[in-house]
């Protein structure tokens, strides 16, 4: 019976035929490329802004200096002069004719190694005896004074003590560097500390933490920016003690680089090599900030 109606229904059924459609391309609109200087815009207007300043400042020093010293009772030279002279440190700092008869970018490595040196351990020492200050009231109390009589002492007064200690010009340069990069990052590290928020103490007594994990994972992360700002205090005051030093202890380093050509009367080499140590110590500067900058993930400003 249903089979019979289904059957009836099918034949009278109408098949409606449609009108075919023809396939059509649509064009999408181009995509707009970006113009290669419009990419780089950004990062030339930055380049313009922090370079085109200290340029125009510079050109202006030089063209003054120029006509200062261009006179006959002028005691030093003009930078033309020092162009003639010095033109072998400016162009190729390198070059290697002997064992005292070196370029100046060979004196510099000498003397960053040095530096490096000390002042790699100045930042461990000077971080742990941080730490223990800024956490322990009784280390506070007893070390605090010593350490603010102790930094007040110039650099190269320690000089004489660590040649009449270790006998030898090399690691007492190194020590000087030592005392005098210590004081600021201790400092610096323990107001860090001090600082530490109580929730961030009260988080570490409920995980239980001991006092290697609340060190590594509490104390140090949340004094890095003063932990940092203290390295560049003393990265800077390292590579100032390391040429006084230098000065007196001998060797190849730029110190007595300076203090040689001071001898000879050669006042273009000094000045070439003043401009050599300004430029690497603004490096350096620049490099334990920015390494600041990572680790404090931008908190650090520069």
């Amino acid at each position: 019976m249903g089979q019979a109606v289904l059957k009836n229904a099918t034949a009278g059924a109408k098949v409606v035929a449609l009108p075919a459609l023809k396939a059509e391309v649509v064009a999408l609109p181009a995509v707009m490329r970006r113009p290669l200087l419009g990419a780089f815009a950004p990062w030339l207007l930055s380049a313009l802004v922090n370079l085109v300043p200290p340029l125009i400042t510079v050109a202006l020093v030089m063209l003054f200096w120029e006509i200062a010293a261009s006179g006959p009772q002028s005691s030093l030279p003009p930078p033309t002069k020092i162009w003639t002279e010095a033109k072998d440190l400016i162009v190729d700092p390198f070059f290697w004719l002997g064992s005292q008869d070196i370029g100046l970018g060979w004196r510099i490595l000498v003397s960053l190694q040095r530096v490096a040196i000390g002042f790699s351990l100045a930042a461990v020492v000077g971080i742990l005896l941080g730490a223990l200050v800024g956490q322990s009231v009784w280390a506070m109390r007893g070390l605090d004074p010593v350490f603010q009589v102790l930094r007040t002492v110039p650099p190269l007064a320690w000089l004489p003590l660590s040649l009449a200690g270790f006998r030898d010009s090399e690691p007492s340069a190194i020590f000087v560097i030592f005392i005098t990069a210590i004081w600021p990052v201790i400092i610096n590290t323990a107001v860090g500390i001090r600082n530490i928020p109580q929730d961030y103490r009260n988080v570490a007594q409920v995980l239980r933490l001991n006092q290697v994990e609340f060190f590594f994972k509490i104390m140090v992360p949340s004094a890095a920016p003063y932990i940092f700002t203290g390295l560049r205090i003393g990265v800077g005051l390292s590579w100032l003690a390391i040429v006084a030093a230098e000065m007196l202890t001998g060797g190849v380093g730029i110190g007595f680089f300076i203090w040689d050509a001071w001898n000879s009367s050669r006042l273009s080499d000094i000045i070439v090599a003043l401009v050599y140590i300004g430029v690497v110590g603004f490096v350096l500067d620049r490099l334990v900030a920015f390494t600041g900058t990572i680790v404090t993930r931008g908190t650090l400003v520069n």
